[in-house]
């Protein structure tokens, strides 16, 4: 990574004989979406804003899986987990953070099945214990009076009761935090979950993202944030398709903070 970040392996940690906080699970499209990158390397500044010990995989890390157990072949998603419990295994893991909900779902829910049990955290989750505990201080009111909506990941909310975390930390920005009609339990999908992401709509289905999309725009937000690399893609393809992305910004909560 550029922008001068600080981006330890866990090869590096174990060679010096040490152990990190954290390990940084990037995930696969933190690792070669463009877009997703730049999530990446926000949260990493504020990793290294805070201090805090951290490390990543780097060529070490897999896909986790997710998308080719949702999409039905079991057997490709148990070959790509036990591959990186093996791994993680290897090294000690304990405590994993990641700005993906699909792999924090995946490794908390999923692997523990095939032996890997970890303690796995999403990264609004970590922001908002990192901003509890004084290690990371939000001087700035970049967002100050901005009106921004968050949409809820489903594999964050639906399916692990995560609600308050992304909020709570969006509320530390001093925006104004305005709610979709539909949101927490009875939020939209965006339409990326269940291996969708990577391909088109079935014929006859509508494109749910451009729906979800209308959701925010009632909110009339100067920002769209999401807690997903998979969900920030849909979202700005539906602002792009309704024309206001000269208007309305889509941003992770990560480049949110990481700008406070």
């Amino acid at each position: 990574m550029s922008d001068q970040l600080e981006v330890p392996t866990m090869a590096e940690f174990m060679a010096a004989g040490k152990e990190p906080e954290i390990l940084y699970w990037v995930g696969s499209a933190g690792s070669y979406d463009d877009r997703a990158k730049k999530i990446t390397k926000a949260f990493v500044r504020i990793l290294n804003r805070a201090n805090v010990d951290f490390a990543v995989l780097g060529s070490e890390e897999s896909n986790t899986g997710d998308v080719a157990k949702r999409a039905g072949n079991e057997f490709l998603f148990q070959m790509q987990a036990m591959m990186n419990i093996e791994v993680l295994n290897g090294y000690g893991i304990k405590r994993i953070v990641t700005c993906d909900p699909h792999s924090f779902n995946c490794i908390k829910n999923e692997y523990p099945g095939l032996g890997g049990n970890f303690d796995v955290v999403h990264h609004t989750q970590y922001i908002k214990e990192l901003i509890s505990e004084g290690r990371l201080n939000l001087e700035g009111n970049t967002y100050k009076g901005k009106r921004i909506t968050f949409h809820d990941p489903c594999y964050l909310g639906r399916a692990n009761n995560e609600y308050d975390a992304p909020r709570d930390v969006l509320r530390k920005t001093n925006a104004n935090l305005i709610e979709m009609k539909r949101h927490k339990a009875t939020a939209l999908c965006c339409g990326a979950g269940g291996a969708q992401m990577f391909k088109e709509p079935e014929k006859g289905n509508m494109d749910i993202n451009i729906l979800r999309t209308q959701d925010a725009l009632e909110t009339k937000p100067d920002i769209i944030a999401t807690g997903c690399p998979y969900c920030n893609t849909m979202m700005t393809d539906g602002v792009k398709f309704n024309e206001k992305e000269d208007k309305i910004s889509v941003m992770d909560i990560a480049e949110l903070i990481a700008n406070t």
